[in-house]
């Protein structure tokens, strides 16, 4: 417990008006652009082409005049497909270290994409602002701590190990969702601090995530913001054959119907052709 109280007691003030922002950003009730930061070498999109901290940053301030609301960074793999290599704290860090502190000073809100908490803890010293918890909050015992004692956003993804066919996903969601919420609870997380995140291709099945876009309003019982993050993910390439790099247009329209279903951010490695297709997809609506 000494760690979870270092956590606490190690809140940033000068977060609060970041944090509040996000707060802001969703009153504005149009989809918000997260855009990727992958400062990996094992990236299924991008093979690590942002590991190089000058590039890292130099993508990152192109994303941000492109448009994105916010920069999620995470600096180990998460793929969900198999064959990431698990790295350290001190690894995840140390990758982070010549990125991170140059992004938080770009004006766009940053979040860390980690599930370890001392990472998380090490990231909002360091000017980020959310945490993006592909575990949500039942991985790393110390994370909700954290997050209480922050009082920063969390996204709470819902994981699985592996994919199962036989399930039904929504309800294994919804129920993995709950069992967020109740941790979050104990820990003293304000509900109005937490966005949910289906996790498209996640422990699921391509037929799964394209059920979990096209029935996203089922989530919406939690009251909740929705995230979701179909950027070049596999389920693509399961209704037309294509590399993580050429799944653009399956990428666009599976967040324009996450919008229109509900989903408040979006989360993308195209960030530039994801923004004009949200602007325009709003003015046609706007114009019915």
């Amino acid at each position: 417990m000494g760690l979870a109280r270092n956590f606490e007691t190690a809140a940033n003030p000068a977060q609060k008006p970041a944090r509040d922002a996000l707060s802001a950003l969703l009153a504005l009730r149009r989809p918000l652009v997260m855009g990727i930061l992958n400062v990996t070498p094992d990236s299924f999109s991008d093979g690590g082409k942002s590991i190089d901290p000058a590039t890292a940053i130099a993508h990152a301030g192109a994303m941000a005049r492109q448009g994105a609301d916010i920069l999620d960074v995470g600096a180990e793999s998460t793929r969900p497909y198999g064959g990431m290599k698990p790295v350290s704290s001190d690894e995840e860090m140390a990758r982070l270290s010549a990125v991170l502190p140059a992004v938080t000073k770009l004006g766009v809100l940053v979040s860390i994409d980690t599930i370890k908490a001392n990472v998380a803890a090490w990231a909002l010293d360091q000017g980020a602002t959310i945490v993006n918890d592909v575990w949500g909050l039942q991985r790393d015992p110390d994370m909700a701590t954290l997050v209480a004692g922050r009082g920063v956003p969390v996204i709470v993804m819902a994981n699985r190990e592996a994919a199962d066919p036989a399930i039904d996903i929504i309800a294994e969601v919804s129920a993995f969702f709950a069992r967020s919420l109740e941790i979050a609870e104990r820990a003293g997380i304000a509900r109005d601090k937490i966005v949910l995140d289906p996790g498209i291709g996640f422990g699921k099945t391509p037929e799964q995530s394209i059920a979990c876009i096209a029935q996203l309003a089922e989530f919406k019982t939690f009251s909740l913001p929705l995230l979701v993050g179909a950027s070049r993910k596999r389920f693509i390439n399961s209704v037309t054959p294509s590399q993580p790099d050429e799944r653009i247009g399956g990428s666009i329209a599976s967040h324009l119907e996450a919008a229109a279903n509900g989903a408040a951010l979006v989360r993308a490695h195209d960030v530039a052709e994801t923004v004009q297709a949200l602007r325009v997809a709003a003015a046609i609506e706007a114009a019915r």
